[in-house]
């Protein structure tokens, strides 16, 4: 792929030649990953979405199959809660370009403030016995110390990293391949908290267009965010098993008069991203963990799980790669507020990739661009730069952006006419929410591969 370009190869290799028959051929030549089962093992090359095992076991820190060349754990000293890495942190990994590393993600979900922020008290209530409870979540929820946490004000995820990768450099883009995550737990939480969500009451009190106050949820009778103490907020937190289905794991809720509702399992990192800002504090707004940036962060896009890749513009020395917010499902838009939230132990490729290598689509240098192995993803956010310079969540920012890097790659990369790109956008790909809860709202694009294979 260096001597033509990321795209153009795409097209030499699928559009002039090789046929439907040979695309997964093809596919595996232009560089798209394999999906692989929650477990580390192959999956079948028709499986669009593998099934998901659960481990023998729990994992624990050091438990367990670890697939990556390199291991890090989630200790309350390499993590930071409600915080990304700031362009000058200093890194708890370095490793060389092209290796992979296994990190054991801890979900925020039952470790923070208004669960209790005692992990093992929080699902004991729940059933989980105190063997199934993560060490390292109670660890944090005990021991964490960078900061003094405000509830109100920082984000909440545990964000795991920075990892320096060897020879990255502002300009660069980094290649993440996302090769296996393994649920650590049994079970997930599902999480609405007032005045977030896809329904909220706003912060002045007032109510979103196109819904009335009855329609807020959680119900505003509950909300008891002005005693100033998160565990009588009202927020709701649904804890959530996971059974092993006829087809693979899945998650298990009440669905009405003896009945139950069950979905399957599709784990993915809900961030995954670069240093983006630049501090000399951990908790700047501009590195609240809770909105997205041209680094990556809280994408939140269910489409990045085993076998897909994300690009990321560099714009750090060594790149300072992080990640954090596990998922073991997720619907497009997230509406509730949260995924179904549960920790899992994540397998990375991370590849330097500099201009004119043909190793990286063209986009990937300037905004994050994603590919599974069945489609490539474009990406467009409402307010790219974060919480920087005030904070925008218009849809239809996030949907322009994401309709002009999807012509971007296919007039550049895959040498379409811009005019005629536009018009097969329109007849043929797909334009998803990605989620409309992280302050900045998300759009992505789905342009089939299929349609150019042939």
């Amino acid at each position: 792929m260096k001597a033509a370009g990321f795209g153009r190869n795409a097209r030499e290799v699928i559009v002039e030649g090789v046929g439907r028959r040979g695309f997964l051929r093809a596919a595996t030549a232009t560089g798209v990953v394999v999906p692989l089962l929650s477990g580390g093992g192959p999956a079948s090359a028709s499986s669009r979405r593998p099934e998901v095992t659960m481990p023998r076991q729990i994992l624990q820190p050091g438990v367990g199959p670890i697939d990556g060349r390199h291991y890090l754990r989630s200790l309350p000293d390499q993590v930071t809660w409600g915080y990304v890495p700031s362009l000058t942190a200093p890194p708890v990994l370095r490793i060389k370009s092209g290796e992979t590393v296994t990190v054991d993600t801890v979900s925020h979900e039952g470790v923070l403030e208004d669960q209790g922020r005692d992990p093992a008290a929080y699902f004991r209530s729940h059933g989980v016995p105190a063997g199934q409870v993560l060490k390292d979540a109670i660890a944090i929820a005990a021991g964490y110390d960078r900061t003094k946490r405000n509830f109100d004000v920082d984000g909440p995820h545990v964000v795991t990293g920075p990892i320096h990768i060897e020879g990255a450099a502002p300009g660069d883009v980094l290649k993440v391949e996302m090769l296996s995550f393994m649920p650590r737990v049994p079970y997930g939480v599902v999480s609405s908290r007032h005045g977030k969500g896809a329904l909220p009451r706003l912060a002045d009190g007032s109510v979103p267009a196109g819904i009335t106050l009855a329609e807020i949820m959680p119900p505003v009778g509950t909300d008891g965010r002005s005693t100033g103490i998160p565990t009588q907020y009202g927020d709701v937190s649904v804890f959530t098993p996971v059974k092993q289905g006829r087809g693979g794991a899945v998650g298990v809720m009440p669905g009405g008069v003896r009945r139950e509702v069950r979905f399957p399992l599709r784990p993915f990192m809900g961030m995954t991203g670069v240093a983006f800002a630049a501090s000399t504090t951990i908790t700047d707004p501009a590195l609240n963990s809770i909105p997205p940036t041209l680094g990556g962060g809280n994408i939140d896009i269910n489409l990045l799980t085993s076998g897909s890749t994300f690009y990321l513009p560099v714009f750090a020395e060594g790149a300072l790669f992080y990640t954090g917010d596990p998922h073991m499902a997720m619907g497009n838009g997230e509406v509730a507020l949260t995924a179904m939230e549960g920790s899992l132990r994540a397998t990375f490729r991370l590849t330097v990739c500099k201009r004119g290598s043909g190793d990286a689509p063209s986009v990937a240098f300037h905004y994050p661009f994603a590919e599974t192995r069945d489609a490539w993803v474009p990406i467009g956010l409402s307010d790219p730069d974060g919480s920087q310079q005030g904070q925008t969540n218009d849809l239809n920012i996030a949907m322009r952006r994401a309709v002009v890097n999807a012509l971007d790659f296919l007039q550049h990369d895959l040498g379409m006419d811009r005019a005629v790109a536009y018009a097969y956008l329109s007849a043929a790909a797909d334009f998803e929410v990605s989620q409309v809860v992280d302050r900045t709202t998300g759009v992505h694009g789905v342009i089939q591969k299929s349609h150019f294979a042939g």
